[in-house]
């Protein structure tokens, strides 16, 4: 139970990260609170708990959430995104650049969650066993596939790469990589890394400007569209030599898993209703 509450824990502290300076203390602490138990609870059940509507395991919609695609990412970023829209823009935006206040900081809380990383996505295995290391490896890789993609779109783009934009890949990846990290080989964990390094720097500075919406540390950019790639991706490459999640002999990548391409685009509906809802109250 003490696992899983640090998965509950960080989830909603990602929505901040689309809110920052314009939602105060209190309102923020309702906020959170309010949608752990609207929306958090019912859904971590719904794909982790026994009998969960979208359990891989049994559900009526088997869907693969290996570490909190869709639990974590997809409904925090979503949500984000909910909250950046009604709160509106901060002052400056977006003809104030707004950097990081500290590009150090930046890149050692990206080296701190690099290696946290490994808790959760590993941890999820249960037990010290081949799932957890495989999960290890997984996650190790998607994080750095996505830091390159990012950093080479970045060339691409302006001429040269950032340490910014490479930590910022390299979060990209490690969403992405979480709902695969039980179901896949190292060769998909790359593909599916390098996807989200692309994928996630195409909506940070080509949709976030085209749509005008101001999420001020990108959790949508990354954490929602990251989680969905990643939860897209799974239902492509998840193994069943990696995790015979269906039992042995029974191929992963079968009609039932493919649940995980439709997960993510019903229940964005859901979150982004009781988001909305939320931030009104």
């Amino acid at each position: 139970m003490i696992y899983q509450m640090m998965f509950a824990v960080i989830t909603p502290a990602l929505i901040t990260g689309a809110t920052a300076e314009r939602m105060k203390f209190s309102a923020t602490v309702l906020f959170t609170t309010l949608w752990f138990f609207i929306v958090y609870a019912p859904l971590a059940h719904m794909v982790w708990g026994k009998g969960g509507f979208l359990n891989a395991a049994g559900g009526r919609f088997p869907c693969l959430d290996f570490a909190g695609g869709t639990v974590v990412h997809i409904s925090s970023g979503v949500s984000a995104l909910v909250c950046a829209l009604y709160m509106g823009k901060r002052i400056g935006f977006p003809k104030q650049p707004m950097p990081p206040h500290s590009l150090v900081l930046s890149f050692i809380g990206a080296c701190l969650l690099w290696v946290g990383w490994f808790g959760f996505n590993a941890g999820s295995a249960l037990a010290a066993n081949g799932l957890a290391s495989s999960a290890f490896v997984a996650t190790h890789l998607g994080a750095a596939a996505a830091a390159i993609g990012w950093s080479v779109a970045e060339w691409l783009k302006n001429g040269k790469a950032s340490a910014l934009g490479a930590i910022s890949g390299a979060v990209a990846g490690l969403v992405a990589i979480t709902p695969a990290a039980g179901f896949v080989g190292p060769m998909p964990a790359l593909v599916i890394g390098l996807a989200a390094g692309l994928v996630c720097y195409f909506m940070v500075t080509r949709v976030k400007a085209l749509f005008g919406y101001d999420d001020a540390l990108d959790a949508f950019g990354v954490h929602g569209a990251g989680g969905t790639i990643g939860a897209l991706l799974t239902g492509i490459f998840a193994q069943q030599i990696v995790n015979p999640i269906f039992g042995a002999g029974k191929p992963v990548v079968s009609g039932r898993p493919l649940g995980s391409g439709r997960k993510p685009t019903c229940w964005c509906f859901w979150l982004r209703g009781a988001s909305h809802l939320l931030a009104q109250s």
